[in-house]
Order: structure tokens, then sequence, then C-alpha cells
């Protein structure tokens, strides 16, 4: 699945799967989980938008 297929809208939810998919790539070895856990709090994100992320990443 690319970025793009993933980005939706609202620019603040964009840039937030754009830092999360770059911090897995640079960081491997983290659990995504907690990647997860540290964009909904660096970015704020509403429980809606939070659900958005632990739907599309978790299972990657």
């Amino acid at each position: 699945m690319s970025t793009e297929e993933l980005l939706p809208e609202g620019d603040r939810l964009r840039k937030a799967v754009k830092w999360m998919s770059t911090m897995c790539k640079e960081h491997p070895e983290k659990r995504r989980k907690d990647i997860i856990k540290e964009t909904e709090i660096r970015f704020d994100l509403t429980p809606k938008e939070c659900e958005f992320l632990e739907k599309k990443f978790s299972a990657s």
C-alpha cells in the first residue's frame, strides 16, 4: 500500500501519516504500536483520527 493510498483529508492527519511513515522506515526496530501512539500525541489527533491510524497501520 502506497502512502498516497493512505493519505486522508485534513492537513494535520496528512502530516501525521507522512511523519509516521518516515519513522517506520527510519526506525524499523521500533514497534509499530509505539510509533502510532507517538504520532497521535505529537500531532494532537482526535479519537477518530487515532482510529484511522490504528486501522491503517496496525495490520501493516
